[in-house]
């Protein structure tokens, strides 16, 4: 599974546990909501700033957000299946 789909997922779900929109996280990281949604499918490829905005948005450390990642990362295989 390629890096920017496990990132969509995790920024979806920290996005859904926070009880936020997705518009509204958009307005929050000052980005237009297609991008948002583009990014949470990972069809789109966010840079450093945006991230960090992104973060600030959901109200956690940009550290934390790529923590989960890595460890999510770590969870796929080459066959783009989780492991379990």
């Amino acid at each position: 599974m390629p890096g920017s789909t496990v990132l969509g997922r995790v920024i979806r779900r920290a996005r859904r546990q926070s009880g936020i929109s997705q518009e509204s996280l958009a307005a929050a990281a000052d980005i237009d909501r297609t991008f948002m949604g583009e990014i949470e499918r990972g069809t789109s490829n966010p840079s450093f700033e945006v991230l960090e905005r992104i973060a600030k948005g959901l109200g956690v450390k940009l550290s934390e957000l790529m923590r989960v990642y890595e460890s999510e990362a770590e969870k796929t295989v080459g066959t783009g299946h989780r492991v379990s």
